[in-house]
């Protein structure tokens, strides 16, 4: 499949001959409804808005409470990989308590995937593991490899390596970062407009 995401909701999923499966529609649509919902989660703000808290190395511990939240398809493993954060957590832990990450990691390495650096390791997940999704976990029971890309923090791959769900997982290739999309792409019906990145040719007839 190939899929463009604009954050925080917009997804269109085509397979690889270009017919369509999905794709988010209304995304310009008023979201006003949105704050008489009675809850605090449209008052959130955005990711983009928030300053997490970062170590001296420049690695986050701990990212504010915001709303986060990525375009689902499927099982809901496209979203939990595109944000991974159940992997780590949202705040540290206690350092005398064992086996109070989500995770236990070993192997640490850097590798390249298709062209892009990435961090892979091995996880073992512990008993306060909890997935985004449960019937899509990014970690199997076991241990399970997993493929971080350095640049976006994208899961890039997984792969279970015990038991029953041995071989399983997923693997994706990022085409494109930060790239212009039309509102075209995410609409149910077509707007007509000119994508600007491509030659506009003029026809100016013959000279006079």
């Amino acid at each position: 499949m190939k899929c463009w995401v604009r954050r925080p909701g917009a997804l269109r999923v085509e397979t690889i001959d270009g017919r369509l499966l999905a794709s988010t529609t209304k995304i310009n649509n008023s979201k006003d409804t949105l704050f008489i919902s009675g809850n605090r989660k449209p008052w959130m703000l955005p990711p983009a808005m928030t300053n997490p808290v970062k170590d001296g190395q420049g690695f986050v511990v701990r990212r504010p409470e915001a709303l986060y939240g990525e375009p689902a398809y499927g099982s809901g493993r496209f979203a939990a990989a595109l944000d991974p954060v159940e992997l780590a957590g949202e705040r540290p832990v206690p350092l005398e308590k064992p086996y109070a990450n989500v995770a236990e990691i070993e192997n640490i390495t850097e590798v390249q995937h298709h062209g892009r650096t990435a961090i892979q390791a091995v996880l073992t997940a512990n008993h306060s593991y909890v997935p985004l999704f449960p019937a899509a976990p990014l970690l199997y029971p076991g241990r399970t490899v997993v493929r971080i890309d350095v640049e976006t923090a994208v899961c890039v791959a997984s792969q279970s390596l015990d038991g029953d769900t041995a071989g399983a997982g997923h693997s994706m290739i990022l085409l494109g970062i930060d790239e212009y999309m039309l509102d075209d792409l995410f609409e149910e019906v077509s707007m007509g407009l000119t994508d600007v990145r491509a030659h506009i040719p003029w026809d100016l007839g013959p000279a006079s």
